[in-house]
């Protein structure tokens, strides 16, 4: 590489709150975040459970997918010592916020603004141009169900100079834009990219999943256990701050990690099931870890595995992950942070990246919280149910997307 990559601030938001401690209260404690929400009525569905934070009477405004992410976004540039007008490429992974588009088809689209059903309680029609919160809110944000918008409003929020593109690619979008984010300082094009991902949950994503049969019904998710019934969907936001370290060193930033590593692949097997043999997410690791300078993953410490807890992900994966790493499969400890999370979708891989980081700087493993017993096609070593303190110097983060996407992304402790 012609350019080393560092991390310099970050910011996050799950179901467990906002920043890095409330991460530690419940990731690494293993404490699942799953409750019935109440965000809109899940009466027609088979489960009510999700990774979603707590709304109050401010939910609609203050959850808004837009209002998170800029949340994050200040939080990572306060850390990094970034001013607004700094020149950076921001880089989204969404696929937009839908939930004002859906507000606005459950009343009937009229008068230019709607009424609605939320948690089973009739939220009233506001007349033109009256402001009643959460209809004609939800009319003036219908634009933000458009992914580029979000990437636009983003950096405009953080007063950011420089290119915006945004990524679509589902479960991987997020993780594909810190690899962008990756390629563009290593190869000197620029020196800082703001990269991010965010996903709250919301009607629209949560009835597609749950008529996919795809949602756990009994609350909790368990990967790699033989009884994993499936997944659920969870809030998710954050934001991370790369630069090239020459820069970052210039201005006095202090490291958090190094990104080493990167790689991207795709199986093509089927437009939802991995590949069996996990195919796509050995080739995107085995990138990543050639481009880190340990192909053979001698100094990997750590696996942050994309680990859904469905039927199909977990032992595909568990294949991929024997297949990138056949010497060391056994000796390296892996786990999923989906079964305290959820599934945070688009902003899976970033949010992922910032728990993996702070594993690095913790000296603690994050558990596989939920596990029960063990799956003959998942034997590897998935840190079950306590978080394990131990000293790591490097981890391996992974996710894999509908349609066969793959990515890979190495940190090393500074």
């Amino acid at each position: 590489m012609s350019g080393e990559v560092t991390v310099t601030g970050f910011g996050v938001r799950t179901a467990f709150g906002t920043g890095a401690d409330a991460l530690r209260r419940g990731v690494f404690a293993g404490v699942p975040s799953f409750a019935a929400t109440t965000r809109f009525d899940t009466g027609p569905y088979r489960t009510a459970m999700a990774g979603a934070a707590v709304d109050g009477p401010g939910g609609v405004e203050d959850w808004a997918l837009r209002h998170a992410l800029a949340e994050c976004g200040d939080e990572a540039l306060a850390m990094a010592g970034l001013a607004p007008g700094t020149e950076a490429a921001v880089l989204l992974g969404v696929a937009g916020d839908h939930t004002s588009v859906t507000r606005y088809w459950r009343g009937d689209g009229s008068s230019g603004s709607c009424g609605s059903v939320v948690a089973g309680r009739a939220v009233p029609r506001a007349p033109d141009g009256a402001t009643v919160r959460g209809t004609s809110t939800d009319v003036r944000r219908v634009g933000d169900a458009v992914p580029a918008r979000l990437a636009e409003l983003l950096a405009g929020e953080l007063g950011l100079v420089g290119p915006r593109l945004t990524f679509t690619n589902a479960c991987v979008a997020s993780a594909a834009a810190i690899i962008h984010g990756c390629r563009l300082i290593s190869s000197g094009r620029i020196d800082v990219a703001v990269c991010a991902g965010g996903y709250l949950v919301e009607e629209e994503t949560f009835g597609k999943f749950d008529s996919g049969r795809a949602l756990s019904c009994d609350g909790m998710v368990r990967p790699f256990s033989a009884d994993r019934s499936g997944l659920l969907l969870g809030d998710g936001v954050a934001v991370v701050v790369l630069e090239s370290a020459e820069h970052a060193r210039r201005r006095g930033a202090r490291p958090l990690a190094g990104v080493v590593g990167w790689g991207a692949a795709s199986d093509a097997h089927h437009i939802a099931q991995p590949h069996p043999e996990g195919v796509g997410l050995a080739r995107a690791a085995r990138q990543a870890m050639r481009l880190a300078g340990d192909p053979d993953g001698a100094a990997l410490d750590y696996v942050n595995a994309h680990g859904t807890g469905t039927k199909y992900n977990d032992g595909a994966e568990t294949r991929g992950l024997r297949a990138a790493f056949p010497e060391r499969a056994e000796s390296i400890p892996v786990s999923s942070t989906k079964s305290t999370t959820g599934h945070l979708l688009e902003a899976a891989g970033v949010v992922e990246f910032v728990i993996t980081m702070l594993a690095l700087t913790d000296g603690v493993l994050p558990p596989t919280a939920g596990f029960t017993r063990p799956d003959p096609e998942c034997d590897l070593d998935y840190v079950p149910n306590e978080p394990r303190r131990t000293d790591l110097r490097r981890a391996l983060t992974v996710n894999a997307a509908f349609g066969g996407a793959n990515t890979a992304l190495v940190l090393e402790r500074p």
